[in-house]
């Protein structure tokens, strides 16, 4: 049996959960997964990762929900005419370790009654929370965790991804329970070669 489904995360948007993504479906030759997608869909996440990895055993699975608009998934749903509905994401069929990509970060909301952490949740997944410094990222890391924490759920791994700040990193790493922490650098090239070529440990 296959271990739980990682469900990777972030402090907010646009910080890395994508690249985050790929180099764990790279480096544990794993399935990857993004359940929503909002927006650019020409050139999705899920494309991304899969343009961004070399090994040939990871398997892609299609989103649940492709929609067409790039805000929250519940306005992005709604502007395209329809609604989300939790019952109909589940996990594909799969043997293989599990890369799950989620959507912003913990509070976005599906719909009007249902957030991505309670995707998690019933996903029965373990979370790898992706933070990248900027002027307020500790009070980000820091509530994402205690909501994390709040509900029991497992954060299997932090991952910082780009420019290191010590005095932040500091802080976090102390209020950070248990789990691996990572340090991802710079990428300047965004390529498969690049991808494969870091060294990691889960």
């Amino acid at each position: 049996m296959p271990n739980k489904p990682l469900f990777v995360t972030g402090i907010g948007t646009g910080i890395g959960k994508t690249i985050v993504s790929a180099i764990l479906t790279e480096k544990l030759k794993a399935d990857y997964w993004k359940p929503i997608q909002a927006g650019d869909l020409d050139n999705s996440d899920t494309l991304k990762v899969e343009s961004l990895i070399t090994n040939t055993v990871s398997k892609i699975h299609p989103e649940a929900y492709r929609l067409t608009e790039p805000y929250s998934p519940h306005k992005a749903a709604d502007m395209d005419g329809i609604t989300i509905d939790e019952k109909n994401i589940m996990l594909p069929v799969t043997d293989n370790q599990l890369i799950i990509e989620g959507a912003g970060g913990l509070m976005v909301p599906l719909n009007n009654n249902f957030l991505m952490i309670d995707l998690i949740q019933q996903l029965n997944a373990e979370v790898v929370l992706v933070v990248k410094h900027y002027l307020g990222s500790i009070n980000h890391t820091l509530l994402s965790l205690a909501a994390l924490y709040s509900r029991d759920i497992p954060v299997k791994a932090l991952i910082f991804n780009g420019n290191s700040d010590e005095y932040s990193e500091q802080l976090i790493v102390n209020y950070f329970k248990a789990g691996t922490v990572i340090s991802i650098p710079v990428i300047d090239i965004l390529n498969k070669e690049n991808i494969a070529r870091l060294e990691i440990e889960l």
